[in-house]
């Protein structure tokens, strides 16, 4: 069974400041066309939050790129490299901001509809292309702010 990976980040200019998230998927498909890239602009969030909607919508992507069925037999491996926020996802910290327990459960919920999950803390230099995909996104904004 091949595993899915989605390497995810998220920052923000400010702490709350103008956020933005990147995610790099690989494992879907052959391996030419199995490597996807996303990026999307938050608006105003926390690097924490950031980080957080980042694995939202990885799994959110990979459930839709490969469809229900075959996600419930599908490993995914989420790559980040937030220590704070894969800890609290393997359950090893608390969550004590208010505001990403909301992100947590619905992590928690979209966990269900996979074989297996898991939560993979990575060095900053082996999450580059994320990172990369953040900034990009981060600076196409910044001339509309």
């Amino acid at each position: 069974m091949d595993i899915i990976i989605a390497y995810c980040d998220g920052g923000s200019r400010g702490n709350p400041g103008l956020a933005a998230i990147g995610i790099v998927i690989s494992g879907i498909g052959n391996k030419e066309s199995g490597i996807r890239e996303y990026s999307k602009f938050l608006g105003e969030a926390t690097n924490n939050e950031a980080e957080y909607q980042a694995v939202v919508f990885a799994l959110k992507k990979i459930k839709q790129l490969i469809g229900s069925k075959k996600s419930g037999e599908s490993e995914v491996e989420i790559r980040i490299d937030s220590e704070l926020v894969a800890k609290q996802l393997n359950g090893e910290y608390k969550i004590k901001e208010e505001r990403l327990t909301s992100f947590f459960i619905e992590i928690w919920n979209l966990k269900q509809d996979f074989l297996k999950v898991k939560f993979k803390q990575i060095p900053r230099e082996e999450n580059k292309q994320a990172d990369y995909l953040v900034n990009r996104e981060l600076d196409s904004q910044n001339s509309l702010f």
